[in-house]
């Protein structure tokens, strides 16, 4: 009875939108519709004599979005789930949603009765990311692309990437140095884009030369994630589907040269045969360009601002966890230190052996990874009416098994918002730490992530010293959590004698 009240209540407001634009002739007919589905629908199963979660819905389609997107997300999932428990409902960016944050029932919804749920992300970003991508899809579609997806991704793949991996990083930290202030996440996206840039294409000539192209039509693209689907001149969603469009135009022409090249067997030498976009255009697979295109931005998506927000956090916790950085820094001087003189060793290079020999600093890592909660939630679809924790999930109904909660319950993890990277000196408890997710659509890029982010950690640590500038706190979302104004910073060589501490502005 609940969800027939939320339900007509909803409609009744599609309603009077719809009076404004449509005459009483047309409105009338449409109410006869909705009398015809609620009153002519069986609603005599089990399920349907179960409550819905408790929970708010929000203003009629907005619901609750703004209060989620406007503030610490902590703020947010906490209150609720003291109001209302592990399990409630709510609404935002369109979609009525069930949120859940006990261990139990995210394991239930992406592992043990995954078949119940389907993938999907709001309308917004499925359209933004493309009808073929493989995130939205379930069957051998999904398990082709995610094999494939793989394959590129494996340690097998990306253990010679390290040296070119070293140079983009060294890069990035050169350009940082000595500027006044410098927005550290802006900086590590543009790390995190070029490696992911590297991952796909690999050291293709002709190719790299859109992806300058390609980062505009991102940047662009990117800022309509989190806005509502209304696809209006003027608005963040407009802008961003404009750039989805030029961006697909950009990927067709490297798709074009590729398969020219690749006809003509001339692909250059010091390319990776092994490269993400090789895998998606062998023939043996299939795939149309679009569909092509719409998983390599999907890919973009999924590596670059996770990454770059992983790393941001990263450089935060060190900055005030004096002893962690300390730790650090000592264990990545000691890799320094055992490959001067050696013969074969190019002076500072890592191999991927040392990024295999980091404990201390992928204690750090996973300590981020818990304590920022990048992912604080990701999205999933009831296919049929689902029975959970005693409430109802209707069929369509999105469900969001809360990360972020998981990771900050004190039951799980002692002191849950101190940051202690020894606590993963010993193997958290099973289903209480998903950084990267459960499942069969867990991320791929975990790996890749990983080497990422200890190869700039190393060298940060080794060579230089950064400050951060200003005092103000909080959380923004970029689109995923990140400290307030992308961390600002001041970055310096060892010689400096600036220390890792807030300097005012």
């Amino acid at each position: 009875m609940e969800l027939l009240t939320t339900s007509i209540v909803c409609l009744l407001s599609c309603c009077t939108i719809l009076a404004v634009i449509i005459n009483f002739k047309a409105l009338l007919s449409f109410f006869f519709f909705l009398f015809f589905f609620f009153f002519s629908s069986p609603r005599g199963s089990n399920n349907r004599r179960l409550p819905l979660p408790p929970g708010s819905l929000g203003w009629p389609y907005i619901g609750e979005t703004f209060q989620l997107y406007s503030q610490d997300p902590n703020v947010f999932f906490d209150s609720k789930q003291k109001s209302y428990g592990s399990i409630f409902k709510t609404h935002i960016l369109g979609c009525p949603c069930v949120m859940i944050s006990s261990s139990e029932s995210v394991e239930f919804v992406l592992a043990t009765r995954a078949d119940l749920f389907k993938p999907t992300f709001p309308a917004s970003k499925e359209r933004i990311l493309g009808k073929h991508n493989f995130f939205f899809h379930r069957g051998d579609y999904h398990l082709k692309l995610r094999n494939l997806v793989r394959r590129a991704f494996m340690p097998e793949s990306i253990r010679n990437m390290v040296r070119q991996i070293e140079s983009i990083a060294l890069g990035c930290l050169a350009s940082m140095e000595g500027r006044p202030v410098v927005n550290a996440f802006q900086e590590m996206k543009t790390y995190a884009f070029n490696v992911v840039m590297l991952a796909i294409f690999g050291k293709e000539d002709e190719e790299t030369q859109y992806w300058e192209d390609l980062k505009r039509c991102y940047h662009v693209l990117e800022e309509g994630y989190n806005s509502m689907p209304f696809d209006i001149p003027g608005t963040l969603f407009h802008r961003s589907m404009r750039a989805r469009r030029e961006l697909g135009l950009i990927l067709s022409k490297i798709i074009s040269t590729r398969r020219i090249k690749n006809n003509n067997g001339s692909s250059s030498s010091n390319s990776r045969s092994n490269d993400l976009l090789r895998s998606f255009m062998d023939d043996r697979e299939g795939l149309s360009d679009e569909q092509i295109a719409d998983n390599v931005i999907g890919i973009i998506f999924a590596a670059r601002d996770t990454t770059a927000s992983v790393l941001t956090w990263s450089l935060k916790f060190l900055c005030e966890n004096p002893s962690a950085l300390s730790a650090v820094t000592e264990e990545q001087e000691a890799i320094k230190r055992g490959k001067e003189g050696k013969i074969g060793e190019v002076e500072g290079g890592l191999s991927w052996a040392d990024t295999r020999r980091m404990p201390v600093t992928l204690r750090v890592f996973h300590e981020t990874l818990r304590l920022a909660s990048i992912l604080s939630f990701t999205f999933r679809e009831a296919v049929q009416d689902v029975e959970c924790q005693g409430y109802l999930i209707p069929k369509g109904w999105k469900v969001l098994p809360l990360f972020r909660n998981i990771h900050h319950n004190p039951d799980n993890f002692p002191e849950p918002h101190k940051f202690d990277a020894s606590r993963f000196e010993v193997a958290p408890k099973p289903n209480t730490f998903l950084p990267f997710g459960s499942g069969v659509h867990s991320c791929l890029g975990n790996e890749l992530a990983r080497l990422e982010i200890l190869v700039l950690l190393h060298h940060i640590t080794t060579k230089y010293k950064w400050s951060r500038v200003g005092s103000e706190r909080g959380i923004q979302y970029g689109p995923f959590a990140l400290p307030m104004n992308g961390l600002p910073i001041r970055l310096s060589s060892v010689l400096s004698p600036i220390s890792h501490a807030t300097v005012p502005e």
